[in-house]
């Protein structure tokens, strides 16, 4: 069957040849359980089907980790690459958390652990390469991962490198041995920490920005409740995470209400109004939109056509002023 993508507008990843559209696909849930930070039982056809739409609507680069699900993401995205007959999406993937029998999880950047996790991924994956390779998370010996991610790049593993949560100090210490393509922190209207410093940095140095849980984690889609929140099953992370939790629950559910006002207005659900959110920020290249079956892809991508007015962001943060650009460049 020949397959028809949408077009969706694109833009520079930092110093890379990688033109991304703003929302790409998220791999993290699709790991499934069994692991420390999974997501619950995960059924990999409705996986797959979810990919294979994400890039039908024109989404062009899926993020996955050698650690999502131990190592059954990345195998999932194999899958659904190799029964995908359109046009090859940019594959992006991470190293440096590595996980024990038991499914617990520890970082590791030393050279050695993170060569056979690129080997590992590229077997996975089934790639010759690589487009983009992220240290997952920061470790005091960041400059030894680092530097065996530049010889990475050079030995055409990898495409391009870039990095995972590390705040304005790592970023400069990686800096001095190797140029960063981009960086991949935690933003959302839950999560604004990166604001005041670290995305006035990567748009003043040309490091781009992919965003991780946008919708908080599905906390902002409008379907969670505080008794879905409650019946959590215990292989799902988000049971134990603060955020879905008292006092927290609360005003996470209060904003988004804020959101289904202005979403109401324009017509659009919840999640696409807080993707929106993220992506106004002129920092910001790509969000990382993750989805566990076709529904809720198509529920997500319309989100990088939507641009909020001054007033509407101004609701949905719940200020009495609005701020024209949170961020500038430094």
């Amino acid at each position: 069957m020949d397959i028809v993508t949408q077009k969706m507008k694109t833009k520079r990843l930092g110093d890379s040849d990688l033109s991304i559209t703003p929302v790409g696909f998220g791999a993290w849930a699709i790991g499934g359980s069994g692991w420390e930070f999974g997501w619950g039982e995960q059924d990999d056809e409705q996986s797959v089907d979810a990919i294979h739409r994400a890039l039908e609507l024109g989404v062009n680069w899926i993020d996955t980790a050698a650690v999502y699900g131990m190592g059954h993401s990345e195998e999932v995205v194999a899958t659904a690459l190799r029964t995908w007959s359109g046009p090859r999406p940019y594959v992006f993937t991470k190293c440096g958390l590595r996980w024990d029998e038991q499914g617990y999880v520890h970082r590791d950047l030393s050279a050695g652990s993170i060569r056979r996790e690129c080997e590992d991924s590229l077997r996975r994956l089934n790639v010759d390469v690589i487009d983009l390779y992220q240290i997952h998370w920061p470790t005091s010996d960041l400059e030894e991962g680092w530097s065996t991610m530049a010889r990475l790049q050079k030995e055409g593993k990898v495409r391009w490198i870039g990095v995972s949560n590390f705040n304005v100090e790592e970023l400069r210490r990686a800096e001095k041995i190797a140029p960063i393509t981009s960086l991949q922190p935690s933003y959302s209207l839950v999560r604004r920490e990166v604001e005041p410093e670290i995305l006035p940095y990567c748009r003043s140095n040309g490091i781009g920005v992919v965003v991780y849980s946008p919708m908080a984690s599905g906390l902002l889609t409008g379907a969670m409740t505080r008794e879905r929140a409650a019946n959590l099953p215990a292989s799902d992370w988000r049971s134990r995470d603060i955020e879905f939790k008292e006092p927290r629950l609360s005003r996470n559910l209060a904003l988004v209400e804020r959101l289904r006002e202005v979403g109401e207005r324009v017509q659009r659900p919840p999640n696409q109004v807080a993707i929106a959110w993220v992506l106004r920020n002129p920092a910001v290249t790509g969000a990382i939109v993750g989805a566990r079956n076709a529904k809720q892809v198509e529920g997500n991508v319309d989100a990088a056509t939507l641009r909020l007015t001054p007033k509407e962001i101004e609701e949905i943060e719940g200020k009495n002023t609005y701020e024209p650009e949170l961020v500038t460049a430094a």
